[in-house]
């Protein structure tokens, strides 16, 4: 009964940012839980294709495919789209997950940075959603919803720039979106949730990882005393994507260690 509940079997997924980082972990746990195809889409083929090759040899009952774009563009989120519907009549997961990141003062901030971030984190989760909503409809019942992640970030939570101005306020955003989705869309068997992570092991996070002094003090403040790994985030993932969370939508599950009860 509880491995039914987390049980993947037979879903199509799809997972922006997926050839590393959180979105690779995520990828990997959907496959491993019986996914019949996870498509990864980022902005670099070869480290797609390498990233889809690789998880496709997890289980021989799933595979994952590369489906390389660039999600800040309009143009080609519809391309994307238009693809994905000449390979799958429906979808069953649809992970938000590509973002990015500015840092500046508050005197120096640039127009350009602040659109940037806003653009990728906020604007292009909408409006790849928007896109995908007839293959998220087409396969959604009652008993078999749909189900859409945001991933959003103890930044967006906390009273604190210190991820950068306009990152921490796309994540807002995006937590805000989620619940404004999740509402609309709850009468077409669509969840909407979103993952808010604290620090984790990451491309985006490996400046601060390298300042011994910072990470040290970081590790400090962090309840349980560490950032987070792939396995941190693989299992909400899996409780949101499969009939485990069929009852929840509209939710911001933090995973951060215990940092916001500092």
């Amino acid at each position: 009964m509880t491995l039914n509940l987390f049980s993947m079997q037979d879903k199509i997924c799809v997972i922006t940012g997926g050839s590393r980082g959180l979105g690779k972990a995520m990828a990997r746990s959907f496959l491993q839980a019986g996914a019949k195809r996870v498509y990864v889409t980022a902005r670099k083929p070869e480290e797609c294709g390498q990233t889809a090759e690789e998880l496709s040899a997890l289980n021989e009952h799933g595979e994952c495919v590369a489906l390389p774009g660039d999600m800040s563009n309009g143009e080609q989120i519809a391309a994307f789209a238009t693809a994905l519907a000449e390979r799958e009549d429906h979808i069953d997961v649809l992970v938000n997950n590509a973002g990015t990141g500015w840092t500046a003062s508050i005197e120096e901030f640039p127009e350009i940075g602040w659109d940037k971030v806003m653009d990728l984190n906020v604007k292009t989760p909408f409006f790849l959603t928007q896109q995908l909503l007839p293959l998220l409809k087409a396969g959604a019942t009652p008993e078999k919803s749909a189900s859409v992640i945001n991933i959003g970030s103890i930044a967006g939570i906390m009273g604190s720039a210190a991820s950068g101005i306009s990152y921490g306020t796309s994540k807002a955003a995006i937590h805000q979106l989620t619940r404004n989705m999740a509402s609309l869309l709850a009468d077409d068997h669509i969840r909407v949730n979103a993952i808010a992570p604290g620090r984790f092991h990451s491309k985006m996070t490996s400046l601060v990882e390298q300042d011994k002094e910072q990470y040290e003090r970081e590790i400090a403040m962090i309840p349980l005393h560490r950032w987070g790994h792939d396995e941190d985030i693989m299992g909400p993932a899996l409780l949101l994507a499969s009939n485990a969370g069929a009852f929840m939508t509209g939710e911001i599950i933090t995973v951060d260690g215990g940092y916001l009860l500092v």
